[in-house]
C-alpha cells in the first residue's frame, strides 16, 4: 500500500526554493516569501500562471505587526492575481500544516499545481516578544511571564525523562547524551549552506556548562536550544512533472496527529501523538524504519530529538541514548538524523521549518544536496511538531 494505491494519483515535489536562515536584517518577510516562491516555481519548470493554489505556513503570534500574510506571494508576479491563497498556523508545525493542506488540495482534484511556502521573520522582535509569542503555544503558560520561555517547558520534559529513565548508558548523564546530539547536529550543519550556525563546537563543549555555554533552563544548556531565526522555504506540489522540473521526488505517505493540549492529559516523555503521526505516515507509505535512508526531525531542543528516536521506533522507550551512543544516527549510521544540522544548527524560523525539512529531504533524494549529500538516499522521512508534541506531522518521501 502507498499513497498512490490509496488515492489513485501521485503527489510529486517538482521544484523548491530555500533562503539562508539566520538574522537577515536586509530581508523582509515579503522579500523572503517572494524569493523562495520564485525559486520553487522556476525549478519546477512551471510559470506563475500555472499555479492553482497557494498555502503559506506562518506562526507569527505577534512577532510581526502584519498578521494577514496569505497574499504576499502574489507579489512575485501579476500572473498570480486571483490565485486562492491561505495562511496556515499550527505553532512550530505551521509549515508542515501548509504542506499537507497543499497535498490534500491536489488529492481532491481542486488544484493541479500548489505552491507551498513556509516563512518567519523573528529577529525584528525583542527577546521578550519572541518568548511571549512562543509561549502562546502552551496551554498552561500562554500570556504568563516566564524567565526561561519555551526552553523551560522542554527542560521539564528532560527532567521527567531523567527521573524515569536516566541516560540508560553506563557512566553517562542525560546531559552528556544531549550534548552528543547537539555536537552531531552542529557538525552536520557545517555542510549546510543555508544553516544559521556554521561552527563545529565538538562534544566536550556541548556537554560542558561554561560562560559561553551557560545553563538556560536546567538541564538544557545554550547548545541544547535552537536559535531564533529568519528564513523561508517553498515547494511546488503537482501530480506530474514538466520536462523542465529538477529531479522530482514522490510523496509516499503522510501522517498528522494532535495530542491533548493540557499537560496533565499527556505523558511528558511519551509524545504519543508524535508516535501516531509516524505510524500513519509509514503505514500509508507501506514501509518500516528499515526502509528509510535518513530522517529530518524536529530538534527544537536536544531532548526532543532524543525522544524522537523512541517515538519513531528506532529504539524502545527510555533507550533513545543507544541511537547516538552506538552511532546509528550519524551520517554513516544506519539511519542518519538531521544531516542538515536540524533546527539546532540550521535555525528555526518557526513557520518555515516544516517546509525547509521537506526541501532538504527532496534535495537529498534528487541528489542535489551538495556537501550534505548522502551516498545512498532513496527514501527519507520528515517530522515536524508544534508545541510540546501537540501538533505532529510526518512525511515519507522517495526518489523516482
Amino acid at each position: 500500500m502507498s499513497l498512490k494505491d490509496q488515492f489513485g494519483k501521485d503527489i510529486l515535489l517538482t521544484g523548491w526554493g530555500h533562503s539562508k536562515f539566520g538574522k537577515l536584517t536586509d530581508d523582509t518577510l515579503e522579500s523572503l516569501i517572494v524569493q523562495v516562491a520564485g525559486e520553487a516555481i522556476k525549478n519546477s519548470g512551471l510559470d506563475p500562471k500555472d499555479i492553482d493554489e497557494i498555502y503559506l505556513g506562518q506562526f507569527n503570534s505577534g512577532m510581526q505587526p502584519l498578521g494577514f500574510t496569505s497574499s504576499l506571494a502574489l507579489q512575485l508576479s501579476a500572473d498570480l492575481a486571483n490565485v486562492p491563497a491561505t495562511r496556515t498556523e499550527n505553532a512550530c508545525a505551521s509549515g508542515s500544516a501548509a504542506f499537507q493542506q497543499g497535498v490534500k488540495a491536489v488529492l481532491a482534484g481542486t488544484a493541479r499545481n500548489v505552491l507551498v511556502i513556509g516563512a518567519e521573520k523573528m529577529t525584528d522582535a525583542g527577546a521578550d516578544v519572541v518568548g511571549a509569542a512562543l509561549l502562546g503555544a502552551s496551554y498552561e503558560m500562554a500570556g504568563k511571564a516566564s524567565s526561561t520561555g519555551f526552553t523551560g517547558l522542554f527542560a521539564e520534559v528532560a527532567k521527567h525523562y531523567d527521573k524515569r529513565y536516566g541516560a540508560s548508558i553506563p557512566g553517562e548523564t542525560l546531559g552528556d547524551v544531549l550534548g552528543s546530539i547537539a555536537a552531531k547536529n552542529h557538525h552536520n550543519g557545517m555542510d549546510n549552506p543555508y544553516a544559521q550556525m556554521h561552527r563545529d563546537f565538538g562534544v566536550e563543549f556541548c556537554r560542558t556548562i561554561s560562560e559561553k555555554n551557560p545553563m538556560v533552563a536546567e538541564p538544557l544548556r545554550r547548545t541544547d536550544c535552537s536559535p531564533v531565526s529568519d528564513g523561508a522555504a517553498a515547494v511546488v506540489l503537482s501530480t506530474s512533472a514538466t520536462a523542465g522540473a529538477t529531479a522530482p521526488v514522490r510523496l509516499a505517505g503522510f501522517g498528522h496527529a494532535n495530542d491533548f493540549f493540557p499537560a496533565e492529559k499527556r505523558d511528558p516523555t511519551e509524545f504519543a501523538a508524535t508516535r501516531a503521526s509516524w505510524e500513519r505516515a509509514l503505514g500509508m507509505a507501506g514501509v518500516g524504519l528499515e526502509g528509510l535512508d535518513f530522517a529530518e526531525v524536529h530538534d527544537c531542543f536536544t531532548i526532543a530529538e532524543l525522544i524522537m528516536y523512541e517515538a519513531m521506533g528506532l529504539t524502545p522507550r527510555g533507550e533513545g541514548a543507544r541511537a547516538i551512543h552506538e552511532g546509528w544516527v550519524y551520517k554513516d549510521g544506519k539511519l542518519p538524523v538531521n544531516v542538515s544540522g536540524g533546527l539546532k544548527a540550521k535555525g528555526h524560523p518557526v513557520g518555515a521549518t516544516g517546509v525547509s525539512q521537506h526541501v532538504i529531504a527532496a534535495m537529498q533524494l534528487s541528489g542535489t544536496a551538495g556537501d550534505m549529500q548522502l551516498p545512498t538516499a532513496r527514501r527519507g522521512a520528515v517530522q515536524n511538531m508544534g508545541g510540546v508534541g501537540i501538533a505532529n506531522y510526518v512525511s515519507v518521501l522517495e526518489a523516482l
